[in-house]
């Protein structure tokens, strides 16, 4: 099983802060982890602090 999370750094609020905006994405996400199974197929789409989305996480059933 793989756990994959992309965000694309073009995105404007990553762009002027990308090491505090990308922190804040990593701290929301991390703990909105518990609400899912983590089972191949899980994911979700990933937002920036002004809600664009910038990516997504998912769960594989292999190493890709």
């Amino acid at each position: 099983m793989k756990f994959l999370l992309e965000v694309t750094m073009d995105d404007a609020a990553l762009a002027e802060d990308p090491a505090g905006e990308l922190g804040r994405i990593l701290r929301y996400w991390g703990g909105n982890l518990r609400h899912y199974a983590l089972r191949p197929g899980d994911g979700s789409v990933i937002y920036d602090s002004e809600y664009r989305e910038v990516g997504r996480w998912s769960v594989t059933g292999q190493a890709e």
